[in-house]
Parts: C-alpha cells; sequence; structure tokens
C-alpha cells in the first residue's frame, strides 16, 4: 500500500502555505483593482479652477517672478454639494478629447498687474488706459500658439474678426436651441412668455413711470412673474480670485456688484440644479486681466483658453449645459475684453446669454434679442456704491454741453477737433484746466450742465451715460451699434439723445434744434429712471441688480418662445 503522509508532514504543509498565500494574492489584487476602477469613475472633489489656472498661465510665464498658490475655493461650509443629477433620456456622451477627470494642480498666479489709473482730473470715470482691441490684428493660423509681435496694444487674434456680421450694421439672428430634453422649468417658461403675451393694460402704476418704457404693461408681468418663478443656480466649481471674487470698486463695478449680489441672494438661487431655469457661470473678465493676461504680449489667448477649459470641464462634469448646448447659461462681463475671451469656444460665443458692457453688435458676438447689454457704473466706494447723486435744477444749468476726458478711441478726437476751446456753450475737454478746477470741478461740470456728452473710448461704452444719470444730466450718447442697457424693457429716448459719429460737427446745432420743454422733460426722466441704475448692498425693487437679472430672464423666456415655435 502507497504511503500516506500525516497531515503534520513538513512538505504538505510547505505546499498547504504556499497555495494559501496564492489565494489571499490574488484576491487582495482583485479587490485592489475594483477599488482603482470606483476611484476612476468618480467624479474629482478638487476644485477644477485650480488646473484651469494652470492653462492659462503657463503660456507666458512671467519672468522673475515667483509663482503662488492661488487662493483656495469655497469652503464645504460656505458651498453646498451638487446633489446628483439623474441620468437624462437619451445618455449623453463624452466629448471627444476631454478627460473622464480633471486632475487637480497647483495654481501658477504670479502678482497681479496693477489696475491702471481710473480717476481722471477730478473724478471723472475715465477708461483705463489699454489699448483700442481693434487696431492692428494679427494675422493668425493657430490661435493657440500664437507669438507676440511687439510691445505695443494687444490685439484680437480671433476668427470672430472675420465674421460676416461684422460689416455695417448686420446682426446675427439668434438661433434656438431645442433641448435634448424638456423639463418643468422649461414649461414654466412656456407660461410666463404666454402670461407675458397678455399682459394685461397697466394704468397709473405707482411704482413705475410708464413713460421710461417701451411697454409698460409687458415689463410689469414679467417682472412679476420673474419674482415668482425664476431660479438660478450657481456653479460652485472654480477657485478664487477669478471665480466667486467681486471688485466693488472702479469702472468695471458692474461685474463684480452683480456676482456679489446674486452669491448672497436668498430669493432666486437653488441648490438644486433640476429646478433651474438659467444657470450662472460665475467668473470676473477683470479678474481673468488681472491674472492672466501678460502686458506686452499682444495676445488675449491665455484668457481665452482658461474660458475655455473651463467650459468644457462644466460640460463634462454636469449634464445641464449639455441639455441646451448652453442657451439656459448666462455670464456677467464689465471688462471691455469680456466678449473676446469667448472667441475659442462656440457654443459659449453664440448660444449663451451674455450681459456685456461692450454691447457692440458690428463684432459679431453681442447678438441682439440673446444677449443683454450692461451699465458700466463707476463706483468709488463699496462700502458707500450710492452717493453724491443729483445735480441742479434745468433752470439753472448753464453749460449746454460738457466733456472732459482722454482721446482715445475714433471719435473724441473728432470731439475735440471741432469743439475744444471753440465754443463757450461746448466745454469740451481733455483735461480740464486747473484754473477752472479751482472753481468747478469735474461733478460740478456735469451737475451744472444741460447735456453730458458720452462719446465711446476704445469701445462703445462707456461709465460717462450712468454717471450723467446720477448726476442728473441728459446723456448725449456717441457711438454707433452700440446697444443700450436695458434696451429690451427701457425706451432711451425718453431720456437720452443718440448722436451718430458722422453727426459730431452738427454736434450743437443738434442740441439747440431741441425745444426747451422737450429737455425740460428729459431731465425730469433722467431724475426718474435713476432708481433703474442705482446699486444697493441690499437689493431694492426694481433697482440695477434686479433690472440686470430681469434683462437676463425676459432673454431667456424669448429663447423658449422661439423652441417652441420650431
Amino acid at each position: 500500500m502507497p504511503h500516506h503522509p500525516s497531515p503534520s508532514h513538513p512538505t504538505l504543509l510547505r505546499c498547504l502555505l504556499t497555495r494559501r498565500r496564492v489565494v489571499l494574492a490574488c484576491a487582495a489584487v482583485t479587490v485592489l483593482a475594483a477599488a482603482a476602477a470606483l476611484l476612476l469613475a468618480a467624479p474629482t472633489t478638487e476644485v477644477p479652477g485650480r488646473a484651469l489656472l494652470v492653462a492659462g498661465a503657463r503660456l507666458h510665464p512671467r519672468p522673475r517672478e515667483e509663482p503662488r498658490a492661488a487662493a483656495a475655493g469655497r469652503s464645504p461650509d460656505d458651498a453646498p454639494s451638487l446633489p446628483p443629477a439623474p441620468a437624462p433620456p437619451p445618455p449623453l456622451k463624452a466629448k471627444a478629447g476631454l478627460p473622464s477627470k480633471i486632475s487637480p494642480a497647483l495654481s501658477m498666479f504670479s502678482a497681479p498687474v496693477p489696475s491702471p489709473a481710473e480717476n481722471f482730473d477730478d473724478g471723472s470715470a475715465e477708461e483705463p488706459e489699454h489699448p483700442d482691441m481693434k487696431e492692428d490684428p494679427l494675422n493668425e493660423s493657430a490661435p493657440f500658439l500664437q507669438e507676440p509681435v511687439s510691445s505695443g496694444p494687444p490685439t484680437v487674434s480671433s476668427d470672430v474678426s472675420q465674421d460676416p456680421n461684422k460689416s455695417g450694421n448686420a446682426e446675427p439672428h439668434p438661433k434656438p436651441q431645442i433641448p435634448l430634453w424638456s423639463t418643468a422649468a422649461d414649461e414654466e417658461l412656456l407660461y410666463a412668455k404666454k402670461e407675458i403675451a397678455n399682459a394685461p393694460l397697466v394704468f397709473g402704476e405707482p411704482d413705475l413711470y410708464a413713460p421710461l418704457f417701451r411697454n409698460v404693461s409687458v415689463f410689469k408681468r414679467s417682472y412679476e412673474l420673474m419674482e415668482r418663478l425664476l431660479k438660478v443656480f450657481i456653479y460652485h466649481d472654480g477657485a478664487k480670485p477669478i471665480f466667486h471674487s467681486p471688485e466693488l470698486k472702479g469702472i468695471y463695478a458692474s461685474e463684480g456688484w452683480f456676482m456679489k449680489l446674486m452669491e448672497a441672494d436668498r430669493n432666486f438661487v437653488v441648490r438644486d440644479p433640476n429646478r433651474a431655469h438659467l444657470f450662472y457661470l460665475p467668473y470676473s473678465a477683470r479678474q481673468l486681466e488681472h491674472n492672466l493676461y501678460v502686458p506686452g504680449s499682444n495676445t488675449l489667448d491665455p484668457l481665452s483658453i482658461f474660458v475655455k477649459n473651463y467650459i468644457d470641464m462644466i460640460s463634462a462634469k454636469f449634464p445641464h449645459w449639455n441639455r441646451t448646448k448652453g442657451a439656459d447659461h448666462f455670464f456677467v462681463a464689465c471688462h471691455d475684453w469680456g466678449p473676446y475671451t469667448t472667441k475659442l469656444h462656440d457654443e459659449l460665443r453664440k448660444n449663451t446669454i451674455k450681459a456685456l458692457c461692450n454691447a457692440d453688435v458690428s463684432e459679431g458676438v453681442f447678438i441682439r434679442g440673446r444677449d443683454v447689454s450692461l451699465p458700466e457704473t463707476y463706483l468709488k466706494s463699496a462700502r458707500r456704491p450710492v452717493r453724491d447723486i443729483g445735480g441742479k435744477p434745468a433752470a439753472e444749468r448753464s453749460i449746454l454741453a460738457f466733456f472732459a476726458g482722454q482721446m482715445h478711441g475714433r471719435v473724441r478726437p473728432v470731439l475735440l477737433k471741432h469743439w475744444g476751446g471753440k465754443d463757450a456753450d461746448m466745454r469740451i475737454y481733455t483735461r480740464i484746466p486747473r484754473q477752472i478746477t479751482r472753481r468747478m470741478n469735474y461733478a460740478k461740470h456735469m451737475k451744472s450742465s444741460k447735456y453730458c456728452i458720452c462719446p465711446m473710448g476704445y469701445e462703445v461704452n462707456s461709465p460717462r451715460i450712468v454717471e450723467a444719470i446720477y448726476y442728473e444730466c441728459v446723456p448725449v450718447i456717441i457711438a454707433d451699434n452700440f446697444v443700450l442697457p436695458f434696451d429690451d424693457a427701457l425706451d432711451w429716448t425718453a431720456f437720452s439723445v443718440v448722436v451718430a459719429e458722422k453727426d459730431v460737427p452738427r454736434l450743437k446745432e443738434i442740441l439747440l434744434a431741441i425745444p426747451e420743454s422737450r429737455y425740460v422733460t428729459m431731465r425730469s426722466n433722467v431724475k426718474k429712471v435713476q432708481r433703474h441704475f442705482l446699486w444697493h448692498a441690499k437689493p431694492v425693487k426694481y433697482d440695477i441688480f434686479h433690472m440686470i437679472l430681469h434683462s437676463v430672464w425676459f432673454s431667456r423666456v424669448n429663447q423658449v418662445h422661439q423652441v417652441e415655435q420650431h
């Protein structure tokens, strides 16, 4: 009989132990592989803006500056976590070329670019010393790799400049974006559109002065529905300072104040994105300039690449952008370069609602009927955004027309050539002479003038328009192709004068042809419209915060109407 070893035999024990190690090792490998798969599938919890900041900053590193880590984004206590979005029908496919996960990386912020002087002479609102973006465009074959050509003014290196709508006054017609699937928010917008179309006539409304509006009945009904229905979701992704960092002083304060008040809102903002009618992209065009633009580089590519990467991340991480291709998303940018930073992302440029101070329809970026003209407001104090408003009564305004400012852009040199120092009624200056400022500074000139000349600077927008309204001086706007703020609601002919650029030589003739009774009415209307352009630490009904939000809401309602018809 064969010999059977006992269980205690040393050879058998070694075999059993070896097999046990193999089994345990295999089990461990299986568990580790499963865990790794789960980690790869899970969305990153890091602030994705950190990785995005590197994408722009590394293009043109600033010499002799030590990189700093960016300020951290919102803490979990400050920003609620995003609820998981339900799987939409049909399932969305990931965009080609987009990573399934954005790897966190340290930010490479250099020291911020010093802000240019924003105060001119005795407190006037003046555009900063950045050059005209439309002069000497770069001949660009590779927009991501454009090399600086000189140390001169930065230019727009973009196919946007080749847009067929750029010539003349042609405007691109907004095309509706049909959602991939409908939501309850869509149904509410369609309901609102029908209600607004059938708005009851308003007579003697004490809170609204009808002559200021295109149609006060439509505005009142739309505003009521906005207050009752509108829900906005704010993306919490993105690190400071470009995201969630409002700048509350200077000529670009509009984008900062809107961000501050929107993020603090408790009436319109919701935590659940599935309830939202609108999605707010809370980045600052001013901070993009501060932190990503390289002086002397002659290119805005780092800013455009940063914005493109951010939108790509949003569309890859969440389903909300892809549902409408961005048509229910909006951003607010007062910096002149705001429109140009959208050039590398077609859906951002063509579909979103862009609230822009630089509302120039001739550039092929701002789309009338979809985009919103944002008022440019020059604020000297973050603690007291409203101060020193008002001016002399109409009968005590002894100056016919007044302007003082730098001679940049195409209009101001012509204005100075024809009227500078040539007519006592036309106080047109580059810099107010010192002997005059001792008696009457910039603000007193505006408060003592019938008409305040508001010519375009580098771009069509100017903070002087709102400044004139604050000082109860009738604005005279000289900027062809400029869509005026709140154009969807306000009738600017009731409280301002618009003069074509070619008519600058006839400026005095045009102003003197306005009957005195008409001027008195316009000046009275300027005082009445003031309330719609005032910032408040705590927003009040019909103020500038609510007017901006209403314009975005009204645009979205109109787009849903177009989708319904198609």
